[in-house]
């Protein structure tokens, strides 16, 4: 599947906030490698990003500390 333009396009909030969940998301799929992964020929970017916006993974914000949008399940 292709990167999920219409949430992105819809998405209200803050941007930097979903982006920064799904390019963690995206390192985390990257390090596990899972059969999600193969079976989105590997592009990791879509298949996050497709995950934060439609809920999949939720993500909250932290202060303080570098990551400031971590996905958790």
């Amino acid at each position: 599947m292709i990167f999920p333009l219409e949430e992105l396009i819809k998405y209200q909030n803050n941007m930097y906030e979903i982006t920064s969940a799904s390019a963690r998301r995206s390192y985390q799929l990257s390090r596990l490698n899972g059969p999600e992964v193969e079976e989105n020929d590997g592009k990791v970017v879509s298949l996050a990003a497709r995950q934060v916006f439609t809920g999949k993974v939720k993500f909250k914000l932290l202060e303080n500390t570098e990551d400031t949008a971590l996905p958790v399940h």
